[in-house]
């Protein structure tokens, strides 16, 4: 093919066609409206199916915490030392092994008929021990103790309490020290850490010796003699977590602020005479609000821990006042004889402790700044 049948100087004008020449050209609208950061990290949050329903699970939690003890007919206080160490027991649910009253008992075989006749179930098996015949029974302990219309739904411990209520009213004070440990950590942590951040310099030198210093001591060892100094309660044991509990928080903060305090923009606002307030709490901390959240999610689980540990050494919360830690500690004692004393706290910390670090990697994923955006 030629040149000549490439220039455009060479086309005839009828060859051409105009198009759209009566249609006004514009630019396209824009469709939906601007999402901000804290609306785009709620949504990619709720895409996290195990961190939404871990959300779900420490709501219902929480609730229960706060409206389980008036669901039952007892206080968490109130005993009954002839119902000791009643086994579970819910009507709708006494289909259920766990759930029906019953337990296992090795008794005489000739004492079945005089003794447990009446709440005798079932031979589960027999044996001879010293010449003596045994057999392990199934007993409706209700019965036994002539109480058929008395429901302990999670059972009672060795002074006759109502373990529904006293787990629920003992999970609402692990939620209140967690909360006040959580509170105060996060405080002294974000103006401890802003501090040594943003001046640096010799200030930073001497506030992160400190912080060294604190930390080198084991944590164990201060929590146990603040408590042995000011005494078990509910505060003492809040604030003993609170000793070394922000030195986490406030080294992620002064990592923050020692990346911002250098940003252009920061710099600009310097330039055009912000105080140092205004660089502190407008310009470098609401960076950090990620970062915030996701620790002050993850905190609670450990201060709950950490109230049931010392529960669990006898540390913690004195009775009659229940707690996570103390109904453990009580019913490790007899766990193979009451399993249930054990088993619901067991679960309930269990769950608590998984739903609560789910729903704090749900958080941290949702507020990356490099995952905004991504579906």
């Amino acid at each position: 093919m030629s040149e000549k049948q490439f220039d455009i100087n060479n086309i005839p004008k009828d060859k051409f066609e105009f198009v759209q020449i009566d249609t006004k050209l514009h630019d396209e609208l824009i469709q939906g409206e601007a999402i901000g950061f804290f609306k785009d990290a709620m949504i990619r949050f709720r895409k996290n199916k195990a961190a939404l329903v871990s959300f779900i699970i420490i709501a219902f939690l929480a609730i229960m915490a706060i409206i389980g003890p008036s669901l039952s007919n007892y206080g968490y206080a109130e005993q009954n030392i002839k119902l000791q160490n009643m086994p579970p027991r819910v009507s709708w649910l006494s289909g259920l092994k766990l759930f029906s009253g019953t337990m296992t008992k090795a008794v005489r075989t000739e004492n079945i008929e005089s003794k447990y006749k009446n709440a005798y179930i079932e031979t589960l098996s027999t044996r001879t021990l010293k010449g003596v015949d045994m057999s392990t029974i199934r007993l409706d302990m209700y019965k036994l103790n002539e109480v058929e219309d008395v429901y302990y739904w999670f059972g009672s411990d060795s002074l006759g309490r109502d373990l529904w209520t006293r787990l629920w009213r003992g999970l609402r004070i692990s939620f209140f020290i967690s909360l006040i440990a959580m509170a105060v950590n996060i405080l002294v942590g974000i103006i401890y850490g802003a501090i040594s951040g943003y001046y640096g310099g010799w200030i930073d030198l001497i506030m992160q010796r400190i912080i060294e210093i604190i930390g080198g001591v084991p944590y164990l060892v201060i929590v146990i003699l603040f408590v042995f100094y000011y005494g078990p309660g509910i505060l003492p044991i809040a604030l003993a977590m609170c000793l070394t509990g922000w030195i986490g928080m406030s080294r992620m903060i002064r990592a923050q602020f020692l990346k911002y305090k250098e940003m252009e923009y920061v710099l600009a606002s310097r330039t055009l005479g912000a105080s140092d307030g205004t660089l502190i709490f407008r310009h470098i901390l609401p960076n950090a609000a990620g970062i915030i959240i996701t620790m002050s999610a993850l905190e609670i689980p450990g201060a709950i821990f950490g109230e049931s540990f010392l529960a669990y050494l006898g540390l913690g919360i004195q009775a009659p006042e229940p707690s996570i830690g103390v109904l453990l500690s009580e019913g490790q004692k007899v766990l193979l004889q009451y399993p249930h004393l054990t088993i619901f706290p067991a679960i309930v910390i269990s769950v608590m402790m998984i739903a609560f670090n789910l729903m704090g990697n749900g958080l941290r994923d949702a507020f990356d700044p490099t995952l905004r955006g991504i579906e």
